[in-house]
C-alpha cells in the first residue's frame, strides 16, 4: 500500500471521527434548561447528518477534481457542478434525517435567479446546523461567509473550495482575512453571484443574538437588495421518530421558512436603521423562546 493510499483511507476514515464534535456542538445549542436536550436517537441522527454531509462531499469533490485541474489549465471552474453537488448533499441529508422538506412560505418574494447585478443578499437568523441544508431548497446559488478552520473539513472544505465561498478567520489578527471577506463579497455580488449571511455569527435558539455587521455593509457599498429569511426549526425536531416514524404513517413538525419582502439598499441609508428591519422581519415570525421571555419581563 502507497503512502498516498494511505493518507486517503486515514482522511477518509477521519469522517467518522470528526462527526463526534458536531454532535457535541449542535447538543451545546440545546443545552438550555428551557429547551429539550437531545434524546440518544437525537444524537445518532446528527451523527449520520454529518457523515452524510461529508461523505457526500467528498465523493462529489473528488469527481470534480479533473475538471477543477483542467480548469486552471483552460481557464474555467466547477463552481456550478460544485454548486450542484452541495445542492444535492443538503437535500439528501435533510431528507434522510430531517424531513421530507421544509415548508416555504413567500418563495414569490425573492428575487429572480437570474443574475442581475448587483446581486442580493440574504439575510437569515441562524439556530442549528439543520439551516445549512435548509436554504438550499431555496433554488437560489450564492455563496457563504465560512470560518477558516471549515476548510479542513473532510469533504466539505474541499468542495466550498470548489465552489469559492468566502473564508475567515474569527480569532488573532484577522484584518487582512476581515478585508478580504468585504472583498470577495463585493466581487461576487458586482458579478451577478447572490451572498448568504447568517449575520448573527453563531447558532443559538434559546437567544436572539444581535447581528453583526458584515451583510450590511457589503448591502451598503453594492446597493443590494437585502433580503431576510426567517427559519424556524422545530423544538421536537431531533426528539421525534423521523424518519422511523414514516414506518407507521407518523407525523412529525416541519422546518418552515419565511422569505421576506427585499429591502431596497442605497448608500445613503442608515446601517442600524436597515439592521434593524431585517432583525425585525426574520424574528417577527418566529416564537419567544423561553429565555427571550424572561428578559422581555425583565424590561418591563
Amino acid at each position: 500500500m502507497t503512502a498516498i493510499e494511505i493518507t486517503l483511507r486515514i482522511y477518509t476514515a477521519s469522517i467518522f471521527v470528526i462527526a463526534i464534535p458536531s454532535v457535541f456542538q449542535e447538543k451545546k445549542i440545546w443545552s438550555s434548561p428551557l429547551l429539550p436536550s437531545l434524546s440518544l436517537f437525537g444524537h445518532v441522527r446528527v451523527y449520520i447528518l454529518n457523515v452524510c454531509w461529508m461523505g457526500l462531499t467528498l465523493i462529489g469533490g473528488v469527481m470534480l477534481l479533473p475538471k477543477w485541474f483542467l480548469g486552471k489549465i483552460f481557464g474555467f471552474d466547477c463552481q456550478h457542478e460544485a454548486y450542484l453537488v452541495e445542492r444535492i448533499t443538503a437535500e439528501t441529508c435533510f431528507f434522510l434525517m430531517v424531513g421530507a422538506k421544509p415548508e416555504i412560505r413567500g418563495i414569490e418574494n425573492l428575487p429572480p435567479n437570474d443574475g442581475s447585478v448587483p446581486a442580493p443578499v440574504y439575510v437569515a437568523n441562524h439556530a442549528s446546523q439543520i439551516d445549512l441544508c435548509a436554504v438550499y431548497f431555496l433554488d437560489r446559488r450564492f455563496k457563504w461567509i465560512s470560518k477558516d478552520s471549515v476548510r479542513y473539513l473532510p469533504g466539505v472544505g474541499l468542495i466550498m473550495s470548489l465552489s469559492q465561498h468566502v473564508f475567515i478567520k474569527r480569532t488573532g489578527k484577522n484584518k487582512k482575512s476581515v478585508a478580504n471577506l468585504y472583498q470577495q463579497s463585493q466581487s461576487a455580488v458586482q458579478s451577478g453571484q447572490p451572498m448568504f449571511f447568517f449575520p448573527q455569527g453563531t447558532r443559538r435558539m434559546a437567544v436572539r443574538l444581535p447581528f453583526k455587521d458584515g451583510a450590511y455593509k457589503v448591502a451598503l457599498e453594492s446597493e443590494s437588495q437585502l433580503v431576510p429569511i426567517s427559519i424556524e426549526i422545530p423544538h421536537n425536531v431531533w426528539n421525534n421518530w423521523y424518519p422511523l416514524c414514516l414506518l407507521w404513517g407518523g407525523s412529525y413538525d416541519k422546518v418552515i421558512m419565511t422569505c421576506h419582502k427585499p429591502i431596497e439598499v442605497t448608500k445613503d441609508m442608515d446601517r442600524e436603521e436597515i439592521k434593524k428591519k431585517t432583525y425585525d422581519a426574520i424574528f417577527s415570525v418566529i416564537p419567544l423562546v423561553g429565555e427571550e421571555i424572561t428578559e422581555l419581563k425583565k424590561d418591563k
